[in-house]
This record gives structure tokens, sequence and C-alpha cells, in this order.
């Protein structure tokens, strides 16, 4: 009796024995669809982020349903909605230059970065301030928007400088066309 094989079939036993490997199916013949490319679609760990606020936003809707809708919560549902989108398009436009601490991989120009300089920390802001109206929140998270608006002041303080220390005038001349 043959010894236990668990392989599918006796071409792939032959070939086991023979020391060859099974023929393999080339990329040119069935080519991967133009905007999938394994190789260079990842998940980032910032990507996180997104998902985050997009469950965040999920969940204030779904509060929304059952909730009072008076004009501060309908004020404060449309900060969340504008902060949301213009937080989301900002980050989908800087993508591969976006860091936590303050590099200058890159000077992104273009899209909503060419009228706002910051825009991830102000759409941010438009979303925490939603967030506050929304929910009706008590004093100390008003308190603690305030702390994330002096924190964000100061990381595009330095984040200006190192871009302007990297870019020299190609970043002054963005910085007087742009706000914030």
């Amino acid at each position: 009796m043959e010894s236990a094989d668990f392989s599918f079939d006796s071409a792939t036993r032959n070939r086991r024995r023979n020391g060859t490997s099974p023929r393999r199916i080339s990329r040119r013949a069935f080519p991967l669809a133009p905007f999938y490319n394994p190789r260079t679609v990842t998940l980032r760990k910032h990507d996180l982020e997104i998902v985050a606020t997009a469950a965040l936003a999920i969940y204030m809707a779904y509060i929304g349903l059952n909730g009072p809708w008076t004009p501060l919560h309908i004020a404060g549902a449309a900060l969340l909605v504008v902060g949301f989108i213009g937080w989301l398009t900002a980050r989908l436009q800087i993508r591969e230059f976006f860091t936590p601490r303050a590099e200058a991989r890159g000077l992104v120009t273009t899209g909503i970065y060419s009228k706002i300089r910051n825009p991830i920390y102000f759409f941010g802001l438009v979303f925490f301030a939603g967030i506050a109206l929304y929910l009706s929140v008590r004093w100390w998270v008003l308190l603690a928007i305030l702390a994330v608006i002096v924190m964000q002041i100061l990381r595009a303080r330095n984040e200006a400088r190192v871009l302007e220390a990297k870019f020299g005038d190609a970043y002054r001349q963005y910085r007087a066309k742009t706000w914030f």
C-alpha cells in the first residue's frame, strides 16, 4: 500500500516525487484591474483614523434618529457633516504626506490645500464643535475643545517652521496665499 499523501490528484503526487514544481499562471495572461494593484494598495495605520471617524459619524447619525431636533441639535448636525466631509477630503488629498509628527515629506498645494494650509485641523475643530452642539454637552467638554484648539495652533506653527526650513520660498509663497 502506498504511503499517505494528502495531495488532490496523481499529477501533483508525481510532481512531488520528481521534484518539479507545479506550473504557475502568468500575471501577463490574467492582468489585475488597473485600479487594483496589491503592491501599492495597502492599509496604512493612519487610515484607521478615517474608519474611526466614520464610525463616530454613523453613531451620531444613529443617536440623531432618536433625539430631539432642536435648532441647536440641527446646527450641531450640520457642523458634524461639514466637518467630517472637509476632514475626510483633506485627509485623502494629503495621503502619503500625512504624518503624526511634523515632517516635511512634500508640499501639497492643490485641492483644498490651495485655500487652507491646515484643513485637517480646521475641519477637525468644526467636527468637534458639531459634537458639542449636537450632544448638548457640559461646559467641561467645551474646555477640552479649547485645549484642542490651542494644541492645534501650536502644531500648525511647528509644522510651518519645518516646512519653511525644507521648502523655503516655495512655502512662503504658499503661506501668503492661503488661510490658517
